[in-house]
């Protein structure tokens, strides 16, 4: 029987019970949880400042989870191919990311993937658990 991948990507600077929840929901979607962890680079250009945990530490942490089955560092060139390497039946998003999310479904078709993309409509009391208010 195929197993259902799901896929979740972040920055996951300072892990707080936010990014608990949405790595938690998003394997309720499927059998496996491959996460994408952001480059510092990445991180650096979409956010506009560098990450006070580095991309290896962050990498640590979320592979260290144990509803996480897999867990990925990005490509600084192309940040698709992880993408199309792992090849996810279903990629969650969740309810604060902006990056990827306004061409991710024609882009990825572009590319002969086509999964399911749930983006979640709420985070876990963000107004406590967000990394910008943890710092």
């Amino acid at each position: 029987m195929k197993k259902t991948k799901v896929l979740a990507f972040g920055t996951f600077d300072i892990f707080h019970k936010g990014h608990e929840f949405y790595l938690k929901e998003a394997k309720k979607y499927g059998d496996i949880l491959n996460v994408i962890v952001a480059r510092d680079s990445t991180v650096k250009e979409v956010k506009g400042k560098t990450p006070l945990n580095n991309e290896s530490k962050r990498l640590a942490k979320i592979q260290s989870l144990d509803y996480v089955n897999m867990a990925f560092l990005g490509y600084e060139e192309d940040k698709y191919k992880i993408i199309e390497e792992i090849r996810p039946d279903i990629i969650c998003i969740g309810y604060d990311q902006q990056s990827f999310n306004n061409d991710l479904k024609n882009t990825l078709k572009e590319r002969g993937l086509n999964p399911k993309i749930v983006k979640f409509e709420k985070g876990f009391k963000p107004e406590l658990y967000k990394t910008s208010k943890l710092k």
